[in-house]
Formats: C-alpha cells, sequence, structure tokens
C-alpha cells in the first residue's frame, strides 16, 4: 500500500522534482547530522533511508505504488529497520495488526489511486468519439485461489517467532551499558503474525495473499476534454487483504503540442504572417481546422492590418466539454514580412509616396552642435561590449585605467 511517510520525513509533496527532494534532503541532513546534533541520530538516519528511497527511480517507483512493505517484501532491510523504528510501537500496540489476518475486525486504510498518463493528440480532443486502451501493469489484486487468506482455511498458525505480532524486536547494543530495541517486519511471516506450513500455503500467491496482474482500460475521449483533465475507474485499483476497499485507478490525459493551433482554455490561436502588400491591399487564405474543414478568411483592401493585430471567428474554437455544439473562437494573431534591404528601386518609392501621400518634410538644424551620425543594426553582444569599454576608459581614452586606479606618489 503506498503512503506519504517518506516524502514527509523529506518535507516534500508526492510530486516533488529530484532537484527539490535533493535540495530538502541538504538541509535537513546539515541541521540533525550527528556531528552537529548527537541527540538526532535517529532522526538523521530515517533522513538518510528517505532519500535514498526517493532519490532511486526504482525505489521510489516501487514505494509510490506499494509504499514502505512493498520495499520491505522487496528484501530491503533498510525499510525492515525504517519501519520498526517508525512504527514498531503502532503495530505492536496493536498486537495481530501487523498479521492482517489477526486484526479483529481493523480494516486496512484504502489504497491511493493508481494514476496513469496517457498522451493524447489535439485532433482527438477536439473531435473526440475515441477509445483508446491504457494498460496498467502489476495492480496488486486479492487471491482469488485463496480468497486471500494466504492458504488452507483453518489452517494457519500464529507465529512463533513475533508471536502474532508481525513484529520481531532485537536488541542493538551502542555501547557500554547503552543498548535500543528495533522494531522489524517479522522475516518468518513476512509481518502478518501467522503461516503456513509449506503443504497449506498457497501456491497462487505463496502465502502473500494478493497476486500482481496486469488490466487494460478503455478510456473515452469526448469532445472538448482538456490536458490534466481525469478519467477515474473508482474501485479498479490495487487491493489490500483485509481491506473491503479497492483503489482507483486515474488516468491523466496529457495533449500533445500542435504544430499550428495553440489551446487556451476554449479557444483556438494561430499566428498568421502576411506581407506588407497584403497588409495593405487585403488578401485570403485558407486553415485546416481539426476536423478537416478548410476555412477561408478574406480580409478587404483597405482594411489595413497592423503587426500584432488580432483577429476573431466566433465558435470555431474547441467544443465544450459535455456541450459541443457550443464552441470557443479561434483568434489569429498576424504577423508582417516587410520587403528586404535594397529591394525597393527609387521609382518605385516615388510610387509609393504618390499612393500613401509624402513623407514629412524635413529641416537640417543649423548652428555648431549639429552633428551627423551614422547607425547600424542593434547588437547586444557588440553593443555591450562598447559601453564595458567605455567604463573601463579613462579621461585620457586608455582602457582599463579608469577612476578607480590611483597614481602612485611622487
Amino acid at each position: 500500500m503506498s503512503d506519504n511517510k517518506l516524502y514527509d520525513v523529506l518535507g516534500v509533496s508526492r510530486n516533488a522534482t529530484d532537484s527539490e527532494i535533493k535540495k530538502n534532503y541538504r538541509k535537513l541532513a546539515k541541521e540533525f547530522h550527528p556531528d552537529k546534533n548527537p541527540e538526532a541520530g535517529d532522526k538523521f538516519k530515517e533522513i538518510s533511508f528517505a532519500y535514498e528511497v526517493l532519490s532511486d527511480p526504482e525505489k521510489r517507483a516501487t514505494y509510490d505504488r506499494y509504499g514502505l512493505k512493498g520495499l520491505q517484501d522487496g528484501g530491503d532491510s533498510a525499510a525492515d529497520d525504517f519501519f520498526g523504528r517508525m512504527f514498531g510501537g503502532f503495530f505492536g500496540g496493536m498486537g495481530g495488526m501487523g498479521g492482517m489476518g489477526g486484526m479483529g475486525g481493523h480494516s486496512a486504510r484504502k489504497p491511493n489511486p493508481e494514476v496513469q498518463q496517457q498522451t493524447v493528440t489535439l485532433e482527438q480532443l477536439y473531435n473526440g468519439n475515441v477509445v483508446i486502451p491504457v494498460e496498467v501493469k502489476r495492480l496488486q489484486k486479492i487471491c482469488k485461489t485463496c480468497d486471500g487468506r494466504g492458504g488452507k482455511a483453518g489452517s494457519a498458525k500464529k507465529c512463533s517467532t513475533c508471536q502474532g505480532s508481525g513484529t520481531k524486536v532485537t536488541i542493538q547494543q551502542l555501547g557500554p551499558g547503552i543498548a535500543r530495541q528495533i522494531h522489524a517486519r517479522c522475516p518468518d511471516c513476512s509481518g502478518k503474525g501467522e503461516s503456513f506450513s509449506d503443504s497449506d500455503r498457497c501456491k497462487q500467491c505463496k502465502g502473500q495473499r494478493v497476486v500482481s496482474e496486469d488490466k487494460t482500460f478503455e478510456v473515452h475521449i469526448d469532445k472538448g476534454m482538456k490536458h490534466g483533465q481525469k478519467i477515474t475507474f473508482k474501485g479498479e485499483g490495487n487491493q489490500i487483504a483485509d481491506c473491503k476497499d479497492a483503489g482507483d485507478v486515474v488516468v491523466v490525459l496529457v495533449q500533445q503540442p500542435h504544430d499550428f493551433f495553440e489551446r487556451s482554455g476554449d479557444n483556438l490561436i494561430i499566428v498568421h504572417t502576411i506581407t506588407l502588400t497584403e497588409a495593405l491591399c487585403g488578401f485570403q487564405f485558407p486553415i485546416k481546422h481539426l476536423d478537416g474543414r478548410n476555412l477561408v478568411l478574406k480580409c478587404a483592401p483597405g482594411d489595413v492590418i497592423k503587426k500584432d493585430t488580432i483577429k476573431a471567428v466566433k465558435g470555431e474554437g474547441m467544443p465544450i466539454h459535455r456541450n459541443p455544439f457550443e464552441k470557443g473562437n479561434l483568434y489569429i494573431r498576424f504577423n508582417i514580412e516587410y520587403p528586404a534591404k535594397y529591394e525597393m528601386k527609387p521609382n518605385q518609392l516615388k510610387r509609393i509616396e504618390e499612393l500613401l501621400g509624402p513623407r514629412p518634410p524635413f529641416v537640417m538644424p543649423t548652428g555648431e552642435n549639429v552633428e551627423e551620425v551614422n547607425w547600424h543594426e542593434y547588437d547586444p553582444d557588440h553593443d555591450t561590449d562598447n559601453r564595458q569599454d567605455a567604463y573601463d576608459s579613462d579621461d585620457d581614452g586608455h582602457p582599463g585605467r579608469g577612476a578607480g586606479v590611483q597614481c602612485q606618489t611622487q
């Protein structure tokens, strides 16, 4: 059964990134290191173990799916030690809780959802009516052969090693006259508190009471569904012995980026580049929509398009989920491609002035303070260097000899 205990130890969320986990581990390890904090030896070990699991992709995946029990079943002795130190007292107080079969009416907590991501295209979200098979591997299910008992009915015996508690207590000598108790999952009964003889143990689940199975779910994509939308299959997830409620399977839709359209809520956005001639004289162009239709858009002559002008086509955006006959809008933002340098000849420029009106007249200023300068295309690297050179130069124009350099004593 999955849980959040290791995430809580490091003070991070279940969705924390590797860098967040590493950052919090370093902070806590520094605070609780025995050299700095001798009283926090156990806390430091818990922090180290939590980081060991969550920084390892394979161990983290096992923990996310099956919790600490999954790590224990995998033979992780550090997990046994951690489990015993943190929760040994609790399990010891519950008596047969570790054995599940001797819980006397107590019910285990419902397993966390099994979450699976599924990539979808914008076309699928627009058109809907798509069924995508999603396979979820290694779901934990109650063994049907033994009905989750682990063996033949009535043949289970109390574990002689842990006396039915599911927890083994060992004494660790830390120094002269100093010892501590370590509570760990019983290795003989795997923490169940009871065991079966070889002849009575279930051959299907080998006494574990649960088996792993793969299952395929049909995910129905409806019109207008969104990126990040969750589709839940109630009670189809992991099962735990002595728990009446099974976990859920949750499929999260992940929309792939589209080459042409960008989605914003129920609206669609495209960027279209036109020439200066089109911007002034009008144009037509087609848009191949997500359902295969060609939408022809027209801009009449005289309807001048400026850079970053945005036009809207109502009702041609995304269908609204569960109300697919209503749609958002389609927005077109225009870029303008200007003629290249030296592309236009003098007689053409004169003709443009005749059509658009002459340029404003220029009057040259007069006097001693008039200076005609040249300009160039802006280059961030070049201009930054010039500014730095000017900053480093002194009044004599020598680079590197600024005001911060003191003259030698005469």
